[in-house]
């Protein structure tokens, strides 16, 4: 029977309904391949984004005792060096360009830092390490920072004093040197350079007297004169050299732009400095608890330093001895010979020795320490008495033949005493590394960033010089026209 428009009904036999079930069950199969292939590309692509943002910066870089370092704290503390090293950069220009200073050496250092990434990023982890190193000892020996501390410290690396700027008072340390021992001079004899002191005279008359009338006015002008003739007058004896005592001067000239500057103003002025600080590190990585444990890092070293240093002694066994410097093994026992044979070893020194900074002045080394010279030269030099010569030592520098004039406990200078402090303070932390146990993982290599650059530096300060002229703009009064007479 015929339907409606004509045509015969379709009929569909076995054979029919099994080729379209067939072709329907293929077509289902090419979707979920189509579908299948689909999510994994996603997968891959979403785990690829999910591993270099998440799961990488998870991962330790580093590891210091008990505590991991991870990729995301290290990127952001490498991209905070960048932006000082870029700082300094900045100011070492405005140097150049407010008073011609040469300073082609400084911004030729810091380029080279910054282009160095993984030399820069290995500094930036060694910090890192000794920082946590630190902040574990602390925690050992009980150093801890108090909330008051941190906030007055932070204040202060503001240069925001609420309780007025603190008037500073020089506390002089007085380093009393020793008298030399007088053996000393039967070995080596020391003529005092005369010296010009001038003696001045002065005279001084007033020649009239202030008055003040009831009116108010002040007559008569104070007035004086005086004579200065200075008459040299020759000394023999050695005077000692008076010690500078430095003073504060204000400085005039660019500023880091990362140093806060110091501003007198109000809580609420620190308080939108402060967090402006903190959204420009925000910006690296750096929240707002890692920026206020940046400044903790900080006290908490400085207290372990004190503890760590408070035993270093204030004074030293010392030698003042003097050498000289031979190019081999021959010429030194030569030298030696000669010694023995009564020479004097102040004109061998200036006849022979090879160093130029001691020869000169026949040999004489002046007064050190342990660790101020060479292991060799030390280890035979602290075995000599005062008057006796040693037979040559050799060191990288050649062969040395060496007198001691005296040993003495001389006290050390300031620059000294901070020196040997500093030094206690790095061999503790070279102890701390082996004995809370140090290690690092080479992930970090690949991931040292580079940026900010001095390209982002200039575009940042394009774009903030752009908005300080459109905001200067808006409140820079528009003059008024002015008529043209007609002719």
């Amino acid at each position: 029977m015929a339907n409606d428009q004509g045509r015969k009904p379709v009929v569909h036999t076995k054979k029919h309904v099994a080729r379209l079930e067939r072709e329907r069950r293929q077509t289902r199969a090419i979707l979920y391949i189509f579908i299948g292939i689909l999510v994994i590309v996603v997968g891959l692509l979403l785990y690829g984004w999910l591993d270099i943002n998440y799961f990488q910066l998870n991962r330790a870089v580093a590891k210091a005792g008990e505590n991991e370092i991870s990729l995301r704290q290290f990127e952001a503390r490498v991209r905070l060096r960048r932006r000082q090293l870029l700082n300094e950069y900045n100011m070492y220009v405005q140097y150049y360009q407010y008073f011609g200073l040469d300073v082609t050496q400084q911004v030729d250092n810091i380029t080279k830092t910054l282009d160095g990434t993984v030399d820069l990023g290995q500094g930036v982890l060694d910090q890192m390490i000794e920082e946590e190193l630190i902040r574990q000892e602390a925690a050992k020996r009980g150093i801890t920072v108090s909330e008051q501390e941190l906030d007055e410290y932070i204040q202060t690396a503001f240069q925001y004093t609420p309780n007025g700027t603190p008037t500073p008072s020089p506390t002089p340390t007085t380093v009393i040197t020793p008298t030399v021992p007088p053996e000393a001079y039967e070995i080596v004899t020391i003529t005092p350079t005369p010296t010009n002191t001038p003696e001045v005279t002065a005279t001084l008359e007033v020649t009239a007297t202030p008055e003040i009338t009831e009116t108010g006015e002040v007559t008569g002008t104070p007035g004086a004169t005086g004579t200065a003739e200075p008459s040299p007058t020759a000394t023999l004896a050695p005077t000692e050299t008076p010690t500078e005592t430095p003073t504060a001067s204000p400085t005039v000239g660019p500023t880091e732009t990362a140093t806060p500057t110091a501003t007198p103003y109000t809580l609420e002025g620190f308080q939108g400095e402060y967090q402006k600080s903190v959204e420009g590190f925000s910006n690296i990585g750096i929240s707002a608890e890692q920026y206020r444990a940046l400044f903790e890092t900080e006290l908490l070293r400085t207290k372990l330093f004190d503890a760590i240093t408070a035993d270093v002694p204030h004074a030293e066994e010392q030698l003042w001895a003097r050498h000289i410097l031979l190019a081999d093994e021959a010429s030194a026992k030569a030298v030696l010979e000669r010694l023995k044979a009564g020479e004097d070893f102040g004109a061998l020194a200036a006849e022979l020795s090879q160093d130029p900074g001691s020869g000169s002045k026949g040999g004489d080394l002046g007064w050190f320490s342990k660790g101020a010279m060479v292991a060799p030269f030390e280890e035979a030099a602290f075995k000599l008495k005062p008057g006796e010569i040693s037979d040559p030592v050799q060191s990288d520098f050649g062969y040395h033949i060496i007198q001691v004039i005296a040993r003495q406990e001389r006290p050390f200078s300031a620059d000294q005493y901070e020196a040997k402090r500093n030094q206690v303070f790095q061999d503790w932390l070279t102890k701390a590394k082996e004995d809370y146990g140090v290690e690092t993982f080479d992930i970090w290599a690949s991931r040292v960033p580079t940026e900010p650059n001095l390209t982002t530096m200039a575009t940042e300060i394009a774009v903030t010089s752009a908005a300080q002229l459109t905001e200067q703009a808006k409140f820079t009064p528009t003059p008024a026209p002015t008529e043209t007479p007609a002719p």
